[in-house]
């Protein structure tokens, strides 16, 4: 069992060439697993968590609907983003600079074997940074992501999620509008749910930024605290 996570800090890279990323990061470590199934019991794995901006893009997942974008390609192109269908769980969402993209790609089998377990700490991580903010987040139940005001009229999504998971080896994450142009969520029905705002951390401080690079390192103390890892760059 291996809790060490190798952290990499992409910066600011495209989303197609993350994703190719991943999914090498993500093929390893399963092929790793299937060659020495036999071993299993002192088999040891590499998990990793990389952090990410992206330039404007759309995504949908697997099961999502197209209807949800709002745009056809023309406008897409005029708007400097770009669109893709990829394999993640979810719906639409939008990536762009100002949100911090964490992509956790880890094998479960070294911390616990439960997906739900596993959204649901993605989710803690989020509510108890927002929390050092003075923001009282919260999940929306049947809704994945983090919330602001659930139950209200004026309930807001500030961070979304969407995973997927193989052999438990996890990819994709969580996306975190810190210092979010929030006029590109104006393009699409986010996650699919109408009828909900989003926000963005300057937003709510009423402040015209935030410190990103503040923020990143109390995701990485929370996720440590609650996923029982040590990280590594």
């Amino acid at each position: 069992m291996n809790k060490t996570i190798n952290i990499q800090d992409l910066g600011t890279k495209d989303f197609k060439e993350t994703w190719d990323y991943q999914e090498q990061l993500f093929r390893s470590i399963i092929d790793t697993k299937i060659k020495n199934r036999r071993k299993a019991a002192g088999l040891k794995t590499d998990n990793f968590f990389l952090f990410v901006k992206h330039p404007h893009v759309y995504t949908l997942g697997k099961s999502g609907d197209l209807s949800n974008l709002l745009l056809d390609e023309k406008q897409l192109r005029a708007k400097g983003a770009t669109f893709y269908k990829i394999n993640r769980g979810g719906d639409i969402t939008y990536h762009g600079p100002g949100q911090i993209v964490g992509y956790p790609i880890l094998d479960l089998d070294n911390f616990f074997t439960d997906i739900h377990k596993y959204l649901r700490f993605l989710e803690e991580v989020i509510i108890l940074t927002l929390e050092e903010y003075g923001l009282k987040a919260t999940r929306s139940e049947g809704e994945t992501g983090v919330w602001l005001d659930v139950g209200t009229p004026f309930a807001r999504k500030i961070c979304a999620l969407g995973v997927r998971a193989s052999r438990w080896v996890t990819m994709h994450g969580f996306a975190l509008n810190v210092n979010a142009n929030l006029g590109y969520f104006d393009n699409i029905i986010p996650c699919g749910i109408r009828g909900k705002a989003v926000t963005s951390l300057n937003v709510e401080l009423a402040v015209k930024k935030v410190d990103e690079t503040e923020v990143k390192a109390k995701i990485l103390k929370h996720f440590s605290k609650l996923f029982e890892a040590e990280f590594m760059e």
